[in-house]
């Protein structure tokens, strides 16, 4: 299948390298420089946005949620199918904006570079066996049965990655702290998110915390600490916030 790019920013180009191997990629943007270096990168046909013709094109909408309108007066013509990265930006929206036969909305990030993305989509169910084929070779997918769930999902499947990194940080800047050599501290936190992706996956949060907690132990005063600081708490908050966001 050839998936047209429009907009190829930072998330839409880690999709893009995810997906370059099964699909045939083309990619239109107003930066013309821009387009160059992508062809050279990806040897994609490339092609300028005002006036571009997207009839009967699988499109994969990637530009900011705001620039929705003008982007959509500078196409024309009736897409096959609309997969919308726009956080936030309802299907009746982009049905206004972009018309075509299917619009669908996802939600990855951007470990979707490495074929690891958590992916959340809803929208017009007639694609939905098709659109989870294309984007299960990014990562995991998941189909949900509302837009307010998949804006929901977006703290998580979309700006997990970002919450995560302050976790990472927050560790290696703790070891630092204690006495150890910068780069000993990064590789060690590295090579435990390495280790806890599979753990995760077959055990529930609860279950490792006791397997790990002993009494009086180094775990169990690591982890008061963080509840005295209410980690938690402020982790549901974010989850919250970043819904508010979507909902404006």
């Amino acid at each position: 299948m050839t998936l047209t790019i429009i907009g190829p920013g930072a998330m839409a180009m880690a999709l893009a390298h995810g997906l370059k191997e099964n699909h045939t990629l083309e990619f239109v943007a107003r930066d013309v420089s821009k387009l160059e270096i992508i062809k050279e990168e990806f040897s994609a046909n490339v092609y300028a946005l005002k006036g571009f013709d997207i009839t009967n094109k699988n499109i994969l909408l990637a530009v900011k949620p705001y620039a929705l309108t003008s982007v959509a007066k500078q196409i024309h013509g009736k897409a096959n199918s609309v997969y919308s990265l726009l956080a936030g930006s309802k299907l009746e929206a982009l049905k206004n904006a972009i018309p075509a036969q299917n619009h669908v909305r996802i939600m990855p990030n951007v470990a979707a570079k490495f074929g690891a993305s958590t992916s959340v989509l809803t929208g017009d169910i007639a694609k939905k066996e098709e659109a989870m084929a294309i984007f299960n070779a990014i990562g995991d997918t998941f189909w949900v049965d509302s837009e307010k769930e998949i804006d929901i999902a977006t703290a998580i499947a979309g700006s997990g990655p970002a919450l995560l990194t302050l976790v990472a940080e927050a560790m290696m800047d703790g070891l630092v702290k204690e006495g150890m050599k910068r780069t000993d501290a990064v590789g060690i936190t590295n090579s435990l998110f390495k280790g806890f992706a599979p753990l995760i996956a077959s055990n529930h949060p609860a279950i490792i915390k006791d397997s790990v907690m002993s009494p009086g132990g180094t775990t169990a005063a690591a982890y008061a600490a963080l509840e005295e600081g209410a980690v938690r708490s402020s982790f549901i908050k974010a989850v919250g916030e970043a819904f508010k966001v979507t909902q404006r």
